[in-house]
């Protein structure tokens, strides 16, 4: 089954993909973020282009696990996405996606102008890994 994670961000969306059978992460691309309706309807778009089953969006929380500003948004996005399609959405804690992300960037020696480039569909990979994984602890 194939799972598709969204890190919805202010000016772009990171899109990652898993393998067939839902082990591995991988990035897939990068979206310009322009209307939640727009976005919505690439997104889709793109999900079922890949055959995805479910799509999981990134939402951020704060420390009493409650949505902060732009997981709010992204909690609207997820909304809208299910709104205009039968496709299984899901929120999901980012857990800091885009730090972890930066840092993966810094410890690999990529250069800090090719960094940002990048960055969001890197997120969206460790958003999806997180997913995936937390999936296979819970069948074992």
């Amino acid at each position: 089954m194939k799972i598709m994670a969204v890190d919805p961000g202010e000016k772009n969306i990171g899109l990652a993909i898993s393998d067939p059978t839902g082990t591995i992460a991988g990035p897939l691309s990068i979206l310009k973020h322009t209307s939640r309706a727009k976005d919505s309807e690439k997104i889709i778009s793109i999900a079922e282009e890949n055959s995805a089953e479910t799509i999981i969006v990134g939402q951020s929380l704060d420390e009493d696990g409650l949505p902060t500003y732009s997981g709010r948004k992204a909690a609207r996005l997820a909304a809208a996405i299910r709104a205009r399609t039968s496709i299984r959405v899901c929120l999901w804690d980012e857990d800091f996606s885009t730090v972890s992300a930066r840092n993966a960037q810094i410890e690999m020696g990529q250069p800090k102008k090719k960094r940002k480039d990048k960055i969001d569909h890197i997120a969206a990979v460790i958003i999806l890994q997180s997913y995936l994984d937390s999936q296979r602890s819970c069948e074992e």
